[in-house]
């Protein structure tokens, strides 16, 4: 998507948009492909049921956008947005996230409660079992405590066990963490997380979904919401598993997207450890303290920088940051560097302070 080819969303594009995604059987590509189709989701929702046929879309979906139950749902996402603190990013304008919009499948909406700048910054997931044992969750608040404290956002999926243990400790040391739904944000499950979600959001964290705001738990959307996990996140740690466990579908989106996958090894007669050695034979980076990670994630930087400091103000996004404030996706292209190289090099940056990201756009910091 290029910055310049931009075109503001209308109140009534924005309305169409949202009766288009409470449709049936309308996931991300189908919803692309009317854009691209019609030219907008206004032309979309008013054209003739012969122009939705000769695209191939199921008739359920045709005979739907006209329901009163999809008008009223728009309705009440937009009665949602006015509130503080709730947000929409739609992936063909400038505030979605940069890094989630490389998928394939990106979602063409999300609700968002809470902070959305974040998103923009880089992101590492910690995902793993929900029956995690004492030891696995003493191991996943370690890590994450250690890396929200070096500067990542803690992104998971709100579940019971390593999700919670990995959201909390982010907290715990004034670091902020990302959660994502299988759910609409007010059908929230598990419900014995809500208050963890509530301190999220009060903290300049988010929780975010794709789903429309009273979509409940349904056992598809749970598989389908770990590749915004994956996608939205520089790399996937996972800290323990079973090989039946979801984290192992996350960690394998992850590697189809380009993202590093990590995995924690344990005693080889725990079961839960039996995921995380499996991914280990298939290639994740075995991990034993953070430093791999961090290593990982910002060795090939400092190779990349060679003997230029994050200190000197001839770093070559600090040079395009004091002409003028950037995002991150517009900083990848001026520089002609990979989005993720760009994400490390913004979280050296901020961590120096020399950088700072606001509203979704980062500026160079003027000592």
């Amino acid at each position: 998507m290029s910055l310049s080819t931009v075109t503001p969303v209308s109140p009534a594009e924005l309305e169409a948009r949202l009766r288009l995604h409470r449709l049936p059987e309308l996931g991300p590509a189908r919803f692309k492909k009317l854009l691209e189709a019609f030219g907008s989701a206004s032309k979309a929702i008013s054209a003739p049921a012969s122009a939705w046929r000769s695209l191939g879309l199921p008739v359920a979906c045709g005979e739907a956008r006209r329901a009163n139950e999809v008008r009223d749902g728009a309705a009440h996402a937009l009665a949602w947005l006015e509130r503080p603190g709730q947000h929409l990013l739609m992936w063909d304008q400038p505030e979605y996230p940069a890094l989630l919009a490389e998928i394939s499948d990106a979602p063409p909406l999300l609700f968002v409660a809470g902070d959305p700048d974040i998103l923009e910054k880089p992101q590492l997931a910690m995902v793993g079992s929900r029956r995690a044992s004492r030891p696995g969750m003493d191991t996943a608040a370690a890590f994450s405590r250690s890396l929200a404290g070096a500067g990542f956002i803690i992104t998971s999926g709100l579940a019971l066990g390593i999700d919670a243990a990995a959201h909390q400790a982010a907290l715990d040391v004034g670091g902020r963490t990302v959660g994502v739904l299988g759910t609409g944000l007010e059908k929230f499950y598990p419900q014995r997380n809500r208050r963890l979600a509530d301190a999220m959001i009060a903290s300049g964290s988010a929780v975010l979904s794709e789903f429309p705001l009273d979509a409940g738990p349904s056992a598809g959307n749970f598989p389908r919401r770990n590749r915004i996990i994956s996608g939205l996140s520089l790399g996937v740690l996972v800290v323990e598993a079973s090989v039946a466990s979801g984290s192992l579908i996350t960690a394998r989106l992850a590697a189809e997207q380009g993202r590093e996958v990590y995995a924690i090894p344990g005693s080889i007669h725990h079961p839960g450890a039996k995921g995380c050695h499996q991914l280990i034979r298939d290639g994740a980076v075995l991990v034993e303290t953070t430093e791999h990670i961090l290593e990982a994630l910002r060795g090939w930087q400092r190779l990349a920088l060679s003997t230029e400091t994050l200190q000197t103000p001839t770093h070559p996004l600090l040079l395009l940051l004091h002409a003028a404030p950037h995002t991150s996706e517009a900083l990848s292209v001026s520089s002609g560097w990979a989005l993720s190289k760009v994400l490390a090099a913004l979280t050296e940056l901020e961590m120096d302070g020399r950088a700072v990201c606001e509203s979704g756009r980062w500026f160079a910091r003027v000592s």
